[in-house]
């Protein structure tokens, strides 16, 4: 079996119904696993709640990594994946900058177009622009970080002779989409659209999403291997990396482990999900059959496994350190 580096998906939820994360010191504990176990941290971003379609939300990603960054030294801090569409560029850039800096130099940009209507509609974009304002705003995140008088136009970006300090270099681009499991209240085919593919092969790193079956995740690394020698690109240049959760149990047989999964995970996921379409996407079983599947992803080329449990428990993090990696290896 091939090998594959293990990251720590964070469990920086905040619940709607509390107003509050988990512990705070169990969030600190878990940073601090996350640098014993050298697993880096990669943190998911969401504007609005979604009710129904999301149980929780997520904590400001750049202010957790800021956050991350002070009670690290060694392991990289990334944005899994930051919804490029609703931020804008000359002060995401002045944000990136300054976390690199705080950092020194761990920071890894995940970027991605995101789903949810409602966060264009805030910031006054619409979600029928959101691959062209992604694509934008790579191309300005470039400019603003590697020129000291940045200049950008663009259809949705613009801006002149932009100084930017600190001023730290563009990051490692990682770059989510690909064909998802269909919501059932509305249409959505599993494709994974051309642009998709461009944007991806083009960044070089590819984060799957979780929302996805493994089976369609499998199948769009091999698209996405195909659409690289037709851009003229080494195929195995290309880097597979996973975004997904888990939630370790003390079971015997899958029913069981399942059964007690089920709460955790629609805690965070919500109702409108049902079980079967969670088990698709998501990481259920025993802890034994959570390893084959890891292990099925990783023989099909995913060398990078950013995987978090759905809560802020350290306990989970030494599962996945102590009894899941050593399998994987």
């Amino acid at each position: 079996m091939a090998r594959a580096q293990i990251a720590l998906y964070f469990p920086s939820y905040v619940w709607p119904d509390t107003q509050r994360t988990d512990p705070l010191d169990s969030i600190r504990e878990c940073i601090r696993r996350a640098e014993d176990y050298g697993f880096d941290i990669w943190v998911i971003d969401h504007l609005l709640v979604a009710p129904g379609l999301y149980g929780a939300t997520w904590l400001d990603p750049l202010a957790m990594l800021n956050y991350a960054a002070a009670l690290t030294r060694r392991v990289n801090l990334g944005t899994g994946i930051l919804v490029a569409p609703v931020r804008q560029p000359v002060v995401l850039a002045k944000e990136i900058g300054s976390l690199q800096l705080l950092c020194e130099g761990r920071f890894r940009l995940g970027l991605g177009p995101g789903w949810h209507a409602k966060e264009y509609e805030v910031v006054g974009a619409h979600i029928s622009e959101r691959g062209p304002r992604t694509d934008e705003m790579i191309e300005a995140l470039e400019v603003l970080l590697t020129r000291e008088r940045a200049s950008y136009q663009g259809k949705y970006y613009r801006f002149e002779d932009v100084t930017i300090v600190p001023r730290t270099g563009m990051p490692d681009v990682w770059i989510a989409g690909g064909s998802r499991q269909p919501d059932p209240q509305e249409k959505d085919p599993p494709v994974m659209a051309e642009s998709v593919k461009r944007r991806i092969v083009k960044a070089g790193r590819w984060l799957a999403r979780a929302s996805g079956t493994h089976e369609w995740v499998k199948r769009d690394w091999q698209e996405l291997r195909a659409y690289a020698r037709t851009m003229g690109k080494d195929a195995d240049s290309l880097v597979f990396g996973l975004c997904n959760f888990f939630h370790f149990v003390d079971a015997k047989n899958h029913d069981d482990a399942v059964a007690i999964q089920q709460k955790s995970f629609q805690r965070v996921m919500g109702s409108r999900r049902t079980l079967e379409q969670l088990k698709k996407g998501y990481l259920f079983g025993t802890t034994g059959e959570i390893i084959d599947t890891l292990r099925g992803l990783v023989d099909a080329g995913c060398t990078y496994l950013c995987i978090g449990p759905t809560m802020a428990d350290p306990k989970q993090i030494d599962i996945l350190a102590n009894e899941v990696m050593p399998r994987l290896s």
